[in-house]
């Protein structure tokens, strides 16, 4: 347990504090933290929202939200009892600067009570157009004039394209040190994601292996079955590439290929992630084409329900392009990945919901065995499952049980579940507590966001000036369109999927 942080008193404002995310995530996550001694002794939580609501009332929504979200089950009367004098409410008209003079108030007399000066942290749990009024408004109000205290967290999307991004990170910059911005990306905090880093620089006999000359190429797949749903509005101005590959996978890559950090601080981390956006090649309006696919999902049926196509969901445009399905080639042309080619792919209304990253080495140099031996071999695979199993899986050629010799593939595997009897937290969990020990490693820095978006921006002014006439090109239950297929087919590769539970 950190001492510092037990004795620092601490204020989270959550602008949003009535909307899904502080119910699914947020409010679960702090009580969790709560549960496991990890908040300070002294903190308040303050909900912020256009309804009307007291304290007490707030509170009830809360405790429902914890009851259906947390990992931890229902809370007890006894714990909740604990958690909640802590948690306050204020209707909050956003845009009018009296609000964040309310605030202050609050803020003043919650330090008084304490004798104590607090950390104060507000996160934007809100839609992306109120980023730059809210941070505005905080400014003027003078809660923002302490860098040592003051931390300010953004949701995703972190701007529309690369001018959005950069206007935002302007705009930031002139009311926060970049030390006090924390721009959230929930696929970090989870387990495996971190454990990467500890995979291959705590493990002598990994990070040899880790380059060109052993490494044939990597896949980065992140799938699901759901459909857009209720989200129409916002993903139609989105689409898969914007809402998955510039942040998500995108950042998976970056941990994959940054080289070793001199150091396990957030500026060494960050600064490798970086270098690797600046190493990837650049796309042409010529090579789009040839590098990147899209693809929307039609009508289809998904474990026995008849589900709709994008185009039918509800407020969808019937003529939308926007793609529910992306794929991309990528190159990080420096010397340890010189000329390895990097997959990445994501989808709606696929097969099956995972989070894979594949490592595929390549072949033995020669091969000594009869052709016989071999009729099920494979080249060796690292396989880091991040959802639904936690799981890294090293796949490596053995004797198959018996009097001749026959080759099979065995996986060496280490399982969360299998391997700790400890609950793993939500990714969320590890993200708030972070923020509040001011360890920025896991966020992103706002040139890290500008490099990601200048690396996709061609693609989405090619997919913008070139409407598909193909679309949808895909049915419910599949593992996207055929052209999907052909992007690696044409490397001599395919796609990889983890088998349910781990079983072949």
């Amino acid at each position: 347990m950190n001492a510092l942080l037990k004795s620092q008193p601490t204020v989270f404002v959550i602008f949003g504090g009535t909307g899904d995310l502080n119910a699914r995530k947020l409010a679960p996550a702090l009580y969790n933290l709560f549960l496991e001694n990890w908040l300070p002794n002294q903190f308040a939580l303050i909900g912020t929202g256009r309804t009307t609501l007291s304290d007490d009332e707030f509170r009830g929504r809360m405790l429902a939200d914890v009851n259906h979200f947390s990992r931890s089950g229902k809370a007890t009367d006894g714990q909740w009892q604990g958690f909640a004098p802590n948690i306050y409410y204020q209707a909050a008209d956003v845009q009018d600067p009296k609000t964040y003079r309310e605030f202050g108030k609050r803020i003043k007399a919650l330090e008084k009570e304490w004798g104590a000066k607090a950390n104060v942290i507000y996160y934007l749990a809100v839609a992306p157009n109120f980023f730059p009024i809210i941070a505005k408004n905080l400014a003027e109000a003078g809660l923002t004039a302490d860098p040592t205290c003051t931390r300010i967290v953004i949701e995703k999307p972190f701007g529309h394209d690369l001018e959005s991004a950069k206007q935002l990170n302007q705009l930031l910059g002139e009311i926060f040190q970049e030390k006090q911005i924390y721009r959230i990306d929930h696929y970090l905090g989870k387990e495996t994601v971190q454990n990467i880093m500890a995979f291959r620089f705590a493990n002598a006999i990994m990070e040899p292996l880790w380059n060109r000359n052993n490494i044939e190429h990597v896949q980065i797949s992140v799938t699901e079955q759901l459909g857009v749903g209720e989200r129409t509005g916002y993903y139609d101005g989105a689409g898969a590439l914007r809402d998955m590959i510039q942040n998500h996978l995108l950042q998976l890559l970056c941990i994959v290929a940054m080289e070793p950090p001199v150091s396990f601080s957030a500026e060494e981390v960050r600064d490798r992630k970086v270098d690797v956006l600046r190493a990837m090649r650049r796309f042409t309006p010529e090579n789009v084409r040839d590098m990147a696919v899209r693809g929307q999902y039609g009508p289809g049926w998904l474990e026995g329900q008849q589900v709709p196509g994008y185009r039918e969901e509800p407020g969808a445009d019937p003529h939308s392009n926007t793609e529910t399905f992306a794929a991309v080639k990528f190159f990080v042309d420096n010397w340890r990945w010189q000329g390895v080619p990097f997959y990445l792919r994501t989808g709606k209304r696929l097969h099956r919901s995972a989070s894979v990253i594949t490592i595929q080495f390549k072949d033995v140099p020669h091969f000594i065995f009869s052709p016989e031996t071999a009729e099920t071999m494979r080249q060796n695979r690292l396989v880091i499952s991040i959802q639904p199993e936690m799981s890294i899986r090293l796949q490596v050629q053995a004797k198959r049980p018996g009097v001749d010799m026959m080759l099979n593939t065995v996986d060496m595997v280490f399982d969360y579940k299998g391997t700790y009897v400890s609950e793993a937290p939500e990714a969320y969990e590890t993200l708030l507590l972070d923020v509040m020990l001011g360890d920025q490693t896991l966020f992103m820095r706002g040139d890290q966001v500008e490099e990601a978006w200048d690396l996709v921006m061609p693609i989405l002014n090619s997919w913008q000036t070139r409407t598909s006439q193909n679309l949808p090109n895909y049915s419910a239950d599949s593992w996207g369109p055929e052209t999907a297929e052909a992007l690696v087919a044409k490397d001599g590769f395919h796609w990889f999927t983890l088998p349910l539970n781990g079983k072949k």
